[in-house]
């Protein structure tokens, strides 16, 4: 292979700054006339706003952190004894307790199992899981159900 004979791919820059009258972008090559940004080597930081106080620092600040995750929904362990032998989240939505089969359900502890019950949801208290097991029945930690995806034909 020779050296001429190399196959490179062209670099493709920026337009070089030229310098002077004759390189094709006048005498300020470009850049206007004076002043901080006509020089080279001249940059401000994200921001400045030429001694004013940024926009950043202007805006009023929140305190503290809101979550954007949409929290559990909760289901008693009194609940669960109306409720068949088997409990997932579309049993809980049937029956009301829940908005909808595609929501995280925690099971809580207020009032007893009384029957043999089957859960298996996203998740459930320690006293919770110990009171279903309690009454013969068994839990099952499961991921969230999410929506089935349609098509964009379907929609429209």
């Amino acid at each position: 292979m020779k050296f001429n004979e190399l196959v490179v791919a062209k670099k493709s820059s920026t337009k070089r700054v030229g310098r002077g009258i004759s390189a094709g972008q006048g005498k300020t090559a470009g850049r206007g006339t004076k002043g901080q940004k006509s020089r080279t080597g001249s940059s401000r930081r994200p921001g400045f706003e030429g001694g004013q106080n940024p926009l950043m620092q202007r805006m009023p600040k929140l305190r503290g952190f809101t979550s954007k995750r949409t929290p559990a929904e909760n289901v008693y362990t009194g609940q669960l004894n109306d409720l068949g032998a088997k409990v997932d989240n579309h049993t809980l939505a049937e029956a009301g307790l829940t908005t909808s089969p595609y929501v995280r359900v925690k099971v809580i502890v207020k009032g007893e199992v009384t029957k043999k019950v089957a859960v298996s949801l996203q998740l459930a208290s320690a006293a919770a899981i110990e009171a279903i097991q309690k009454a013969g029945g068994s839990f099952t930690k499961t991921d969230q159900v999410m929506r089935p995806k349609q098509d964009k034909a379907e929609k429209k």
